[in-house]
């Protein structure tokens, strides 16, 4: 009789912690806070606290379709930022394949970006961009792969986003392309944006080669996005 009791107790306490958790998932989806795409994100990003890091930097070039786009263009928008090349034969590739994960995961989200800047304009031009965007899988009309004056895209890197990218040593004529794997996160108003470490400290940037990273900024662009 009292393994009976036992077991009824347990069933109720069941049926309504699973009654609770309906309950809150279906408040936010009346108040509009999750959609189908990222519900699964849902919870994930309770205990994270994030902070503003400052004005994202301005920018203007042109894109793979042949149209200048500017930081004005994501004005409204929570957006992430990368550099690369499109011959890169190391991190790049890893770094693209992650950031269109990331892309199907917000796919109908018409308020997320992405920016991808290369560092190697002279040989991508818009029409590289655009193979190269394709050869990717790039559906979204909110990711544009940039190209411009090379000089304002490293001042851009390195003293905007503060992305480190330099020409290594090319004295035999060799392009020797370098750069970090790092993703900037831009919030609706413009500002950079990070979650803090358990130390209370910045992470600033997100690592475009870590899974774990990668699947943090998905939380982190979840919350942005609600906001």
């Amino acid at each position: 009789m009292n393994n009976k009791k036992y077991y009824y107790g347990v069933a109720i306490v069941i049926v309504l912690f699973g009654a609770f958790a309906i309950y809150e998932i279906s408040k936010k989806i009346n108040n509009k806070t999750i959609v189908d795409d990222d519900r699964h994100l849902v919870g994930k990003g309770d205990n994270v606290k994030m902070v503003k890091n400052g004005k994202a930097p301005k920018f203007s070039f042109t894109d793979q379709n042949g149209k200048t786009i500017t930081n004005k263009d994501y004005d409204g928008k929570v957006y992430v930022v990368e550099f690369f090349f499109t011959t890169c034969p190391s991190i790049c590739p890893l770094m693209n394949r992650n950031m269109v994960k990331i892309q199907n995961e917000f796919i109908t989200k018409k308020d997320f970006g992405i920016v991808s800047i290369t560092i190697d304009p002279e040989h991508d031009t818009p029409e590289v961009l655009k193979e190269y965007a394709e050869r990717y899988g790039v559906t979204s009309e909110n990711w544009h792969f940039l190209t411009g004056d090379k000089k304002e895209i490293y001042e851009l890197a390195n003293n905007g986003f503060h992305i480190a990218v330099e020409v290594g040593d090319d004295s035999r004529g060799s392009k020797d392309l370098q750069h970090s794997g790092l993703f900037a996160l831009i919030d609706k108003s413009g500002n950079l944006v990070s979650r803090i470490d358990n130390f209370g400290n910045p992470v600033f940037y997100y690592s475009g080669l870590d899974d774990e990273s990668v699947k943090q900024l998905m939380v982190d662009i979840s919350i942005q996005l609600r906001k």
